[in-house]
């Protein structure tokens, strides 16, 4: 099958041609990049010089599907006519994860011009969305910090077990912020610091409530936080609720019970997996994993759910290619099976 990246240049594009390059029944036969048009790929990524391809103003030739890394609002504009010829995408961006365009608009602060596709596109956590992402042609790329928060909470808000009110607290690497240039990302500012970020609200809260809201009948309340730390990839989402009274989470046996829940929701997803202890970011570092460790805090009452994933691999890449491979009838797991770098 013939694939297409449009915005190779950036990390999650480049991430996508290294995962691709392992795929037995994938050929990436054009990336696009302006920036870089003329050149070839492994001119500015040598790691992908085995590619062999030169990077291209526009996409050409006989494409199946098509990945887009563009930024919100210009990849909904290269998209449209890829999905008008009638090939397949995915779409990294946030362009059509929301429903609503009024709630787009509000959060990115930019008019929706293709807004009739929002109601079509997919939401592309497989995990909750496996049979749609199947049959779908228009896949909307989950965003790393939603990713690692609704994995997180899923189970327990499908299942009513906690109060409505959620606080998310993430942490997350710098290569989340793209490869442009900026004085919030440069190492001296980065380097032996940690800020939180986006207090007053982030562009990926709506993201979660919607996918945690479609769960439940109750209204739900999230506080949702970010922190830039001090190194490339790796998101770390720490997630707290309060358990609803009545449901004998005291002592060993309660968080057992919890354990139990997690594991029984998961079964079958290959790339989450249920940890004994509470996971770091290297252990998800360069594959497609996400790590859970769901306790209860006896004292308080209080669930406490940490989220480990690479941002550009289950946070992003990785993740398209999973939902590739679900839409066009590939082992889910194709491409994906690395093992995390360590140390």
């Amino acid at each position: 099958m013939k694939v297409g990246i449009i915005n190779v240049t950036g990390y999650a594009g480049a991430e996508l041609a290294r995962i691709l390059s392992q795929h037995s029944e994938v050929e990436v036969s054009c990336v696009t990049g302006r920036s870089a048009a003329g050149q070839k790929l492994g001119e500015v990524f040598p790691h992908l010089s085995s590619l062999d391809l030169t990077i291209a103003p526009e996409l050409d030739g006989s494409l199946d599907l098509v990945f887009s890394a563009l930024p919100h609002k210009a990849s909904a504009e290269a998209v449209i006519p890829a999905l008008e010829r009638g090939l397949k995408v995915v779409d990294i961006s946030a362009d059509f994860r929301l429903k609503r365009a009024a709630e787009y608009e509000e959060w990115y602060g930019v008019q929706h011009q293709h807004p009739a596709y929002l109601e079509e596109a997919v939401y592309g956590l497989t995990e909750l969305h496996r049979a749609e992402v199947q049959a779908a042609r228009l896949v909307a790329n989950p965003g790393c910090f939603p990713t690692s928060a609704i994995l997180a909470l899923a189970p327990v808000v499908q299942h009513g077990i906690i109060e409505p009110d959620i606080v998310i607290d993430s942490k997350s690497g710098v290569s989340g912020a793209g490869r442009g240039l900026s004085l919030s990302t440069h190492f001296s500012e980065v380097n032996e610091n940690v800020m939180a970020y986006s207090v007053d609200g982030h562009r990926h809260l709506p993201e979660i409530t919607q996918e945690l809201a479609a769960l439940t009948q109750e209204r739900l309340s999230v506080t949702f936080l970010t922190h830039l730390i001090p190194m490339t990839r790796g998101i770390l989402s720490s997630c707290y609720a309060r358990l609803r009274s009545g449901g004998d989470w005291d002592g060993p046996q309660g968080v057992g019970r919890i354990r139990e829940l997690y594991q029984a929701y998961y079964a079958g997803h290959p790339f989450v997996k249920i940890a004994p202890k509470p996971p770091q970011t290297k252990e998800t570092l360069g594959n497609n994993m996400c790590l859970l460790y769901p306790t209860v805090d006896l004292r308080t009452g209080r669930l406490i759910v940490i989220s480990c994933l690479d941002n550009l691999v289950k946070g992003a890449a990785g993740q398209a290619v999973q939902n590739m491979n679900l839409m066009c009838g590939f082992p889910e797991t194709a491409a994906l099976e690395a093992l995390a770098v360590y140390p």
